[in-house]
C-alpha cells in the first residue's frame, strides 16, 4: 500500500502533520494550483499502515486518515516490483 495525499480535495489544515506518529508529513513548501500549501510526504516508508497492512490483512494506524477533515489522504494498492526505499534506523 502507498500513501496518497489528493492535492484537489486537500485544504491544507495540516492536522495530518500534527498527528501522525511516524512523522512522516511535512508541511507543504509550495502552493497548488489554488494557492493551498498541500503537505508532503517526508518518509512514508516509516508509515507502518503502508508497510504492514497487506501482511497483517488490515489497517493498522490509520491516524491520519481519521483527522483529514476532507477526506483527501488514502491508501492506493502498489503496482506489482515497484521500487521502495528502505531505510535502516538504529
Amino acid at each position: 500500500m502507498k500513501l496518497v495525499i489528493d492535492d484537489v480535495r486537500c485544504k491544507g489544515c495540516n492536522l495530518c502533520v500534527m498527528v501522525c506518529p511516524y512523522h512522516i508529513f511535512q508541511e507543504g513548501q509550495r502552493p497548488n494550483r489554488r494557492g493551498v500549501f498541500v503537505p508532503d510526504l517526508d518518509r512514508p516508508e516509516r508509515c507502518t499502515n503502508c508497510r504492514l497492512s497487506q501482511l497483517y490483512k488490515r489497517r493498522l494506524c490509520g491516524v491520519c486518515q481519521t483527522i483529514c477533515p476532507d477526506q483527501a489522504i488514502k491508501w492506493v494498492p502498489e503496482a506489482k516490483y515497484e521500487p521502495h526505499k528502505v531505510v535502516i534506523e538504529y
